[in-house]
């Protein structure tokens, strides 16, 4: 009887155990089915912020996440190392890195500051050797970086720097010969090197053979280029739809260009001028009928030497533009009527404050259906009297009402122009208003800007970038603290009154990311109000401000996983704070840091 129970109990082991087995198989099949439905959900995801949200959920999410992203943002170079981030991210086929922030525009920092590309030049180089795309924002790079990159990555198809500096045309020639599945290479707004003795002539370091190339952008390049063999790279370049040429293709040399791309639909137009005389005589070679060739045409930039008697050749392609880039082009009021009137589809719109409020009033009388505005100052003197001010301001939010993004330098504004531009543009999400001095109150009442700028943050319920000048109080402050729930990037310049405002800020604006201030009040009581929001910030730029050595030191120890950089022109400055930059950090303070760069720890 015992021995007949013993065996019943073996039996119920022995099918126990087995059990278990197959539920343990079971168990991790189950998993690696979840995984693999997991990774096909996440390839739709497309949005940065849906992703990061995604790789928060769980530790697999995490995992699933980093495997099945192809396209990385890096908002600060120093946020992480390269090591880390090839280490984590090990599919990537497409990478944008932002060095300086973006006052080094405004030549508020050392030129030897730092944002090195060579250290992430080597990673990528050994961790994605199918990388295929690479953007670059105020980065410096070398030619030697750039050679690499070309070597390195077999099927390398867009190379797109803005604001970058450090290379030259040795750089762009290796890049042009040995990357020859390119398809973009874009150069915008950055410093190109030229030494007469080092200047190469890399358009003729294309294949010789039909190109794969879409997009071609060398405005910024200041150096003559080879227009036979330009010519000849857009003869065999029919994919070519975007050409961006710079101040030394002459018009000529751009009617010439254009009779070989008529598929174009973005253009760059070199200086729109002519130093030939053939240009001039009574054989006008048809450049009229050369744009109107140009049936795809829907961007418009250029003009930086113009000559105006010449207008009337862009006729024919002005009913079908939706972007104007006149912000080189010296035109006035008359100038820019006779072009404008034929621009009913215009979107987006950089001009001069030479068009006056008269020009603008023309804009707004045409262009109903204008979504970015930018008016930038030929003279930025704060003694002068602007050609623009609240008039044309008041006229564009009258008759441009589908406005999202405007930047608009002027001397004088009032409350009204901004508090109508409020209500007749509830969809701004970019509202950039510069009053060019310091101070400056509206001219009419004597009044600060705070309703003006109140009026903004309440009534323009999608708004995610704000710049605000003239002369404001803390009520101003307040308001957006109050109001700006959704911004997320804050310029400060030539305004404030006590520390209270800027409290008000860090206090109630949850999503601000980037708070960037210059020549302002603001101090040591200020600095700490965000103590409990910096860690959920990119960055916090202050130079010039009434800041401490001491106050600075204290938010470093409190804080230690955000790097705090002293920047100071003079090595021998002390307590003085010149600029602080600070900034969240995985991998802690930068070891490239110049003797201006003091980290605080």
């Amino acid at each position: 009887m015992r021995e007949r129970e013993r065996e019943r109990e073996r039996e119920e082991v022995s099918e126990s155990s087995s059990s278990k087995s197959r539920g343990g198989s079971c168990t991790e099949g189950l998993e690696n089915v979840l995984e693999n439905v997991l990774e096909n959900v996440l390839n739709f995801l497309t949005s940065r912020r849906d992703r990061n949200a995604a790789s928060l959920v769980c530790r697999s999410w995490y995992r699933a996440e980093a495997l099945t992203r192809s396209d990385l943002f890096i908002g600060n170079c120093y946020a992480l190392s390269p090591r880390r981030a090839t280490a984590r991210f090990t599919r990537l086929k497409s990478l944008t890195v932002k060095g300086k922030p973006r006052f080094a525009d405004f030549d508020l920092m050392p030129p030897d500051w730092g944002a090195h590309f060579a250290p992430w030049a080597s990673a990528l180089a050994q961790a994605y050797p199918w990388l295929e795309k690479l953007h670059l924002k105020r980065m410096s790079l070398t030619d030697h970086d750039l050679s690499l990159l070309a070597d390195s990555f077999a099927g390398f198809r867009e190379l797109l720097l803005v604001c970058c500096e450090g290379f030259g045309t040795p750089g762009l020639a290796a890049v042009a010969s040995k990357c020859r599945l390119l398809r973009v290479l874009e150069l915008v707004e950055s410093v190109v090197e030229v030494e007469d003795d080092e200047v190469v002539d890399w358009i003729s370091s294309f294949p010789d053979t039909q190109t794969t190339l879409e997009s071609l952008v060398f405005d910024c390049v200041e150096c003559p280029i080879n227009f036979d063999a330009l010519e000849a790279l857009v003869a065999r370049s029919p994919s070519l739809t975007k050409l961006r040429l710079n101040r030394y293709v002459s018009l000529p040399q751009l009617y010439r260009l254009m009779l070989r791309a008529p598929q174009l639909t973005h253009l760059g137009t070199g200086s729109f001028s002519s130093t030939e005389a053939a240009a001039v005589s009574d054989q006008d070679p048809g450049y009229a009928a050369a744009f109107e060739a140009c049936r795809s045409l829907v961007c418009l930039s250029g003009f930086r030497e113009i000559w105006v008697d010449y207008l009337p050749a862009i006729y024919p392609v002005c009913a079908n533009l939706t972007s104007l880039n006149l912000s080189y082009a010296d035109v006035n009021a008359h100038q820019l009527k006779s072009v404008i009137r034929h621009c009913h589809k215009l979107q987006t719109l950089w001009v001069l404050d030479s068009i006056c409020d008269e020009g603008l009033q023309a804009v707004a009388a045409t262009c109903k259906d204008l979504r970015e505005l930018r008016v930038f100052p030929v003279v930025a003197r704060e003694e002068t009297e602007g050609p623009v001010s609240e008039v044309g301001f008041e006229a564009i939010s009258q008759g441009c009402r589908k406005l999202e993004s405007i930047l608009f330098f002027c001397q004088r504004m009032t409350n009204a122009a901004v508090v109508a531009m409020s209500k007749n543009c509830p969809d701004l999400v970019v509202f950039r208003l510069c009053i060019i001095g310091r101070y400056r109150p509206d001219p009419v009442t004597l009044e600060p800007m705070d309703e003006g700028f109140g009026a903004i943050v309440m009534n323009c319920k999608k708004l995610t970038r704000l710049a605000v000048s003239g002369l404001l109080t803390d009520r101003a402050f307040e308001y957006i603290g109050k109001y700006g729930k959704l911004v997320r990037t804050l310029s400060v310049a030539f305004n404030g009154d006590t520390d209270l405002g800027l409290k008000y800020v860090l206090e109630g604006c949850p999503n601000l990311q980037k708070l960037e201030i210059r020549d302002s009040p603001f101090g040591d009581v200020a600095l700490r109000s965000g103590l409990h929001h910096y860690y959920n910030m990119r960055f916090l730029w202050m130079s010039t401000c009434k800041l401490t050595r001491q106050a600075c030191q204290e938010v470093a120890r409190a804080l230690p996983r955000l790097v705090l950089e002293v920047i100071n022109s003079d090595e021998n400055a002390g307590d003085d704070i010149q600029t602080l930059y600070m900034y969240r950090s995985l991998d802690g303070p930068r070891r490239d840091a110049p003797r201006v760069v003091t980290i605080l720890h």
